[in-house]
């Protein structure tokens, strides 16, 4: 009897494909770092049982519609934004990422790229390193506190309410904004639900945890900036076009807003041209959210539960909806 067949479009650690293998024929483009080319994932669509694809991979009607007989497709990823969910549900595919086991060490990324923006530790080390630091001066890359400083969080799922949970430990007050209350995070975390326009006017901190929807895209532009206290510092650990990064580099420059720390952006990798790198109140990062050894591979080894348990014709332990 023929194996199922599944397509991975990046190259992952042997050891955690090889226990599959007994019971799939499992093919990987065969690099880590450079994706896979847009017709030769067409090609594999049309042959594969099951695909396991990254962010960048765009899932769309046309790669669905080659899938003859595509049954999952497994995103190594919580956003899914580059899937068209309702074509795959259309044609029986089913979709499933990987929440839950990335939640603690994206926020831990989320609260330590805040930490460095305000605290200027790039800045710092770079001054270290290029030997710049000659004496020590009072206000040597003084930066902002954020102890007992308020957080607001827009987008309160998973990984927004870990992050209010280590802002407490730093003694801080926590705003949200969240298309629906969350009384459990209120009751436990002592969060407090704001709008959305009082939210960016009230903290010190403003963290974007909101998926990628038609409502969000765009959601930080130059009025909103304006709004922002002018000590404030932007946090994006979500998507990058949940932020218009011309106003962003403009609120930045015009001094609307104090600093920008940035995991995400809105064409990825992002240029080294791009404007918003030539500013010294920006640290920027590689996308690198749920970035740990242990983190990626239990997405990895999720993904490749899920394919199996739907060709086995089996519940999904992540299935995604419209």
């Amino acid at each position: 009897m023929t194996k199922p067949y599944i397509f991975i479009t990046r190259s992952l650690p042997e050891e955690i494909v090889t226990p599959f293998q007994e019971k799939f024929n499992v093919k990987m483009w065969d690099s880590e770092e450079q994706p896979v080319d847009r017709e030769v994932l067409l090609e594999e669509a049309g042959k594969a049982d099951g695909l396991i694809t990254m962010l960048s991979d765009q899932v769309d009607e046309e790669l669905l519609s080659r899938g003859k007989q595509l049954k999952v497709v497994a995103n190594l990823a919580v956003g899914f934004d580059n899937i068209d969910i309702k074509t795959a549900e259309k044609n029986g595919i089913t979709i499933t990422n990987t929440p839950d086991v990335l939640t603690e060490t994206t926020a831990d990324l989320t609260f330590g790229l805040l930490m460095a923006t305000a605290r200027r530790l790039i800045e710092a080390n770079e001054y270290v390193r290029k030997g710049d630091w000659e004496n020590w001066a009072p206000l040597l890359m003084a930066g902002h506190d954020i102890h007992h400083k308020t957080i607001g969080i827009v987008g309160m799922g998973r990984i927004g309410e870990a992050v209010a949970h280590r802002a407490k430990g730093f003694h801080m007050n926590v705003l949200y904004h969240n298309r629906s209350r969350k009384k459990e995070a209120e009751e436990k975390l002592g969060a407090v639900y704001k709008p959305f326009d009082e939210l960016v006017t009230q903290a010190d901190f403003v963290v974007c945890l909101a998926p990628l929807t038609s409502e969000t895209k765009g959601m930080f532009h130059k009025e909103v900036f304006k709004k922002m206290k002018s000590t404030a510092i932007f946090v994006n650990a979500s998507r990058g076009d949940n932020a218009n990064e011309d106003d962003l580099y403009q609120a930045l420059v015009d001094g609307d807003i104090a600093g920008a720390g940035l995991d995400v952006f809105e064409n990825e990798p992002i240029s080294k041209d791009h404007p918003l790198l030539s500013l010294q109140q920006v640290v920027a990062l590689p996308h690198i959210g749920s970035a740990s050894v242990d983190t990626r591979k239990a997405m990895m080894n999720l993904c490749l539960e899920n394919v199996q348990l739907v060709l086995d014709e089996q519940e999904p332990k992540t299935n995604v909806t419209s």
